[in-house]
């Protein structure tokens, strides 16, 4: 890991990123036979592209010792270059990503995975990956950093990683095996609102977490998902009356009653229920 890697005593979501960006650069540096730096960027460069529809947006599902999701976006000029040195062939700026170039890069980031999950073993144990092709994420990601690898001749390429809560919840509670021995040899004489479990309670407490509203769900016909246009009206399975469903990660954790807070909408609190214990009914 580089200097800024940050202590294995506290471990934080950019490490994880620093693994990736690491293993990264290995793939390239292979492939090239030249060294391909690769680094993490905190913040959006400034020439970063916004979102469009030609992105690659792979997900990137986490299994074992760390659970979670991670999604990777790919600007189109990333892609191409990117799938080009991977089955290698020369750069062609006027060329479009197609399909096999598509595939070329998903086979490159799982490649990138696996030496991942290789160095993610010493760090948090036996971690399983899986790489597969993805919408843009509908949840919003807990933490988004940017990797940046440099080719020689070349403007920098990047690639946008966005974390969810739960990866990153597991992130910042995990210990290394070496941790967790010095931490379980030292429990015994720790006063136990010092326990490690009380320890690594405290460090999920910054964790955002992005939570959703439901007023109610409907399930509808592919010929009436068709047929919608602007000013057409979906009837939904819940009374004005009735109460609305706070969501977190698909599971209900609370309903209340709808306010208004200067201008937004927002939620009174009525029932709170238990999060592992409710998942969500959908509208049959």
């Amino acid at each position: 890991m580089s200097e800024a890697t940050v202590s294995t005593l506290e471990p934080k979501p950019a490490e994880y990123v620093q693994l990736w960006a690491e293993s990264f650069s290995q793939v390239m540096t292979q492939i090239m036979a030249v060294a391909v730096p690769c680094l993490v960027q905190p913040n959006a460069p400034a020439d970063l592209s916004p979102d469009g529809e030609d992105d690659l947006w792979a997900l990137v599902t986490s299994a074992g010792a760390l659970r979670g999701e991670m999604v990777v976006r790919v600007p189109p000029v990333t892609v191409l270059r990117l799938a080009q040195i991977f089955v290698g062939e020369p750069g062609a700026a006027s060329a479009k990503p197609t399909a096999e170039y598509r595939e070329a890069l998903l086979e490159l980031l799982r490649q990138v995975s696996g030496i991942a999950s290789t160095g993610a073993k010493a760090r948090w144990g036996e971690v399983q990956l899986s790489v597969e092709l993805a919408a843009a994420p509908s949840w919003p990601p807990a933490e988004t950093m940017w990797l940046q690898a440099s080719i020689e001749g070349e403007p920098g390429l990047l690639l946008e990683v966005g974390l969810s809560a739960a990866l990153v919840a597991e992130l910042r509670a995990g210990k290394s095996e070496a941790v967790k021995t010095a931490m379980d040899s030292s429990s015994s004489t720790l006063p136990s609102e010092h326990t490690p479990a009380t320890g690594a309670l405290d460090l999920l407490m910054d964790v955002q977490l992005g939570v959703t509203m439901r007023f109610g769900s409907r399930r509808l016909l592919l010929r009436e998902v068709l047929d919608l246009s602007p000013g057409a009206v979906v009837a939904l399975d819940r009374r004005v009356q009735d109460p609305v469903d706070l969501l977190l990660d698909g599971r209900l954790i609370a309903r209340g009653e709808v306010v208004v807070i200067d201008g937004n909408y927002g939620l009174r609190v009525t029932d709170v229920s238990p999060l592992s214990l409710e998942p969500v009914q959908h509208a049959q």
